[in-house]
């Protein structure tokens, strides 16, 4: 009784729908019933009952494979407009036996789970695209499972889908070639301090010829770049547009971020210092500007 009002409660959750082996198991039933009744074998009405049994008793394992689990979003890492990022989803088995044939749907996008070990929470990932910046929504989010026999088709829903924040595709001009140009002497030709990765925008009086020969195209680094002053950007000469000044900064930032260096920001209503803000709330501002 208990076993049954759990399924009662399952179903409500989980919607069902029909596959092409559902529609094959009808052929089959009305086939082998037309057989049973013109010609009444026995071995036919034993196959016929033995296929409506297995179609029958799909449904409920159906129910309760995908039943027991819950899932939520779980926000975690940075997503940036027009870049190929994660979305994780927390999925929780609640049963004691392990879920089978689980996969994850982002509106039209999916992801395989497999399986999940009962009482095991596991994350999943499924890979997307953001086209543009700001808070983005989706509420079609759910689990699918086919198991056992791909009969049916189990949907559940996933609560609340994901909320999440994109921010601006982080692409312009490089942080060393933006110095560079800032830059107004760099030192005799033979006084360089050391070497960096050719990026494509340096000019060519900058290339350490030597290192070209070896196969590994570099440029030559000076002290007068190498600069541990607080640097200081200017949100209109970052570009031409505000979504292409945004990008810009976005990608300065990130680069600031990963080498330790301070900087300032002036915008139009609002001044940064990333003394005093951290790296997120700025993002979290140009995504939301």
């Amino acid at each position: 009784m208990k076993f049954l009002l759990k399924l009662i409660q399952t179903h409500r959750r989980v919607r069902q729908g029909g596959t092409r082996y559902s529609a094959l198991v009808v052929v089959m039933l009305f086939g082998f019933f037309l057989e049973a009744y013109m010609h009444n074998f026995n071995l036919v009405y034993i196959t016929l009952f033995f296929v409506f049994a297995i179609a029958y008793v799909a449904g409920p394992l159906g129910l309760y494979n995908i039943g027991e689990l819950e899932a939520k979003f779980a926000p975690r890492g940075r997503l940036f407009a027009n870049t190929k990022g994660e979305l994780y989803f927390a999925i929780t088995n609640n049963s004691k036996t392990p879920a089978w044939a689980i996969s994850l749907h982002v509106n039209t996008l999916s992801s395989e789970v497999g399986r999940i070990e009962g009482k095991e929470t596991k994350e999943a990932p499924i890979t997307i695209i953001l086209p543009k910046r700001g808070e983005a929504k989706e509420d079609e989010c759910y689990l699918q499972s086919f198991f056992p026999l791909s009969t049916v088709r189990f949907v559940l829903p996933i609560e609340g889908g994901y909320d999440t924040l994109v921010y601006p595709q982080p692409q312009g001009i490089p942080l060393r070639s933006f110095l560079q140009k800032q830059a107004m002497h760099f030192g005799e030709e033979k006084d360089f301090d050391g070497l960096a990765p050719y990026s494509g925008a340096e000019p060519l009086s900058r290339i350490h010829w030597p290192s070209v020969a070896k196969g590994e195209t570099s440029v030559k680094t000076f002290a007068h770049e190498q600069t541990t002053q607080e640097l200081a950007f200017n949100f209109m000469d970052a570009g031409t547009n505000d979504e292409e000044r945004l990008s810009q900064l976005c990608l300065w930032v990130l680069e600031c971020e990963k080498s330790h260096q301070p900087f300032t920001i002036e915008m139009p209503n609002r001044f940064i210092q990333s003394k005093k803000e951290s790296i997120d709330a700025i993002l979290e501002y140009f995504a939301r500007y």
